[in-house]
Parts: structure tokens; C-alpha cells; sequence
């Protein structure tokens, strides 16, 4: 009973509905149908499951991605990807190595800040621990001087790593900095430890 609100489609869309996974049951905007702006992400098979299927709906950009309606949603979970965030919360998604760009914010500001406001609602921010076949930590002590803040520090919920869950919201800058430490790669945890004390304990 699963359902989807999102900006683009992903592998999986139309087989998770045919099969019974995903329907939409309890769903308070929306309720029963997959709701997208693209299905440009899914597979050939999702798309014969999606085509001329009226449980498939496609809405422009600016209709999904309104607050507004993302957080008429109960219990909305977000789940987005992200390069690197910093000890106090902030997450790029869009910048590596200072202000290199990478990708655009596409919608994942406003599905994250949706979220926040939904009724039960959480946003993920899901990335790797390390980059460059751990040759450096994603979670880092300060952005790079350039790099671009995705996501404010005060909207970051639930960071995810292969290490486990950093939960941020309501912390202040040492409790965020503690679960953020907890994630990284062990590789990484001393020194990002002595940064936090530099930080955050003059």
C-alpha cells in the first residue's frame, strides 16, 4: 500500500503497481494514484504498465512540486541524494570541489521542505560516506568555499550513509555534528571529530 508523489519516475513505477506493492490506499492527496511529472526515469517495461493506465497521472512541474500540495501528503517521506553535507546540516546536491557544478537542484528542495511540513512527514538525504574510491568523506567539517547550499541547515531531517541514520532535526550545531561523526567512514571519524571540537567548543 505504498504510494508515490514525485517529480520524476524511477525503475520500478509501473511493476510495483502491478504487482499490488505500491497502491496509493493511503495516500491523502491523490489518494490511489501514482503521481508524477515525468516518467521519463522508468524502465520499457514500467512504461507499456503506465501507458493509456488511468492509476498513472502526470501533472506539470509547478503543480507537483507546490509545497502547498506536497504537504497535504500524511506521513510524506522524501528521499533525496546529496554530494556532501557538513557538520551542522547543510547539504549540497548540486556543487563538488568548490563551486564545480555537477547537476541542478531540480525539485529537491521543495519535496524535502514539503516533507517537513507534511503531517507525520520525514525527508531522507541519502549519500555514500566517501568519493573518489574513498579517497575523501562526503561528510565534511564546512562546505567548500563555492559550493552550493541545496538544503538549509535548519530544514535537514534524517541524513542516511551505508554507516547508518544521523537524525538532525531539533539538534543544535554539537548534537548534529555528533550524529553526523557517527556516519562518516571510520577512515574519517577522528579528524572530523577534531574539527567539530574547533568548531563547535571554543
Amino acid at each position: 500500500d505504498l504510494g508515490i508523489y514525485s517529480e520524476m519516475g524511477s525503475p520500478g513505477y509501473g511493476t510495483l503497481t502491478e504487482k499490488g506493492i505500491v497502491t496509493g490506499k493511503y495516500k491523502t492527496f491523490h489518494p490511489g494514484k501514482v503521481t508524477a511529472a515525468g516518467f521519463t526515469g522508468c524502465t520499457e517495461e514500467d512504461l507499456d504498465i503506465i501507458n493509456n493506465n488511468p492509476v498513472f497521472e502526470l501533472y506539470d512541474a509547478e503543480y507537483v512540486l507546490d509545497i502547498r500540495n506536497i504537504s497535504k501528503i500524511d506521513n510524506f517521506v522524501a528521499i533525496n541524494n546529496a554530494i556532501s553535507v557538513d557538520l551542522t546540516g547543510q547539504i549540497n546536491a548540486e556543487t563538488g570541489f568548490g563551486g564545480r557544478m555537477i547537476n541542478g537542484h531540480g525539485g529537491q528542495p521543495e519535496m524535502h521542505t514539503g516533507a517537513i511540513l507534511s503531517k507525520g512527514g520525514r525527508a531522507l538525504t541519502l549519500l555514500p560516506s566517501t568519493a573518489l574510491n574513498g579517497a575523501v568523506s562526503r561528510i565534511v567539517p564546512e562546505l567548500d568555499q563555492g559550493a552550493v547550499v541545496t538544503v538549509p541547515r535548519y530544514f535537514a531531517d534524517y541524513v542516511v550513509t551505508e554507516y547508518g541514520i544521523a537524525k538532525l532535526m531539533g539538534k543544535d550545531c554539537r548534537q548534529r555534528a555528533e550524529e553526523l561523526v557517527a556516519v562518516a567512514h571510520p577512515d574519517f571519524r577522528p579528524e572530523l571529530k577534531q574539527a567539530a571540537k574547533k568548531l563547535f567548543y571554543p
